[in-house]
């Protein structure tokens, strides 16, 4: 069986490519560290966005595992408008409930799954890969997440915390996907 560990970064100074983490965040990367050591697991594969704030998640237990993360330009964040957009919340739920709605320079949820899954394909077909984390981005990762639970969507985006962890147990063309993050960590 096959278990790959989706976090959502921790808390950062806003959402440009640059944001790093806020004090708050230093801190939940710093428990997200604990949790993953805690759990007593070889993994074999750190993968992470770009994004300075999702490389910051994750570096705590890189450091303290001596492990290498290594990035991936297609796990950055969604881009749902190239201009500024009052509506982007009413934006986002419709890119939900329709995979080729995007905004003026923006991009589909069927662009950013073909994008994701480019990275995350092989992975979940790599037989030497019995761990994995990936960290990236609330909206990337609801809509990976709605790949394997239909019910995953744009309420369940709202509902994700910075951080956030889910499991996916891939076993076969069995996959089982759950929230392991308990809030009270923290």
């Amino acid at each position: 069986m096959k278990k790959i560990y989706f976090v959502r970064h921790c808390s950062a100074h806003g959402q440009h490519r640059d944001s790093p983490l806020t004090n708050e965040g230093i801190k939940q990367a710093r428990e997200l560290a604990s949790f993953f050591k805690d759990l007593n697991i070889t993994f074999d594969l750190i993968l992470s966005s770009p994004y300075l704030r999702a490389i910051e998640s994750i570096k705590p237990f890189a450091e303290l595992t001596n492990t290498t993360v290594q990035i991936d330009e297609r796990l950055k964040e969604r881009i749902l408008s190239e201009e500024p957009a009052e509506d982007w919340m009413d934006a986002l739920e419709q890119s939900f409930l329709d995979e080729h709605f995007s905004l003026p320079g923006g991009e589909s949820a069927r662009h950013l799954l073909h994008r994701c899954n480019g990275v995350l394909q092989p992975l979940y077909n790599d037989a030497s890969i019995k761990h994995a984390i990936i960290v990236s981005h609330g909206n990337l990762l609801s809509h990976v997440f709605h790949q394997f639970d239909q019910r995953f969507g744009f309420n369940q985006w709202k509902e994700l915390r910075n951080p956030d962890v889910y499991l996916l147990h891939l076993d076969g063309s069995n996959s089982k996907l759950e929230c392991i993050w308990n809030s009270n960590q923290l």
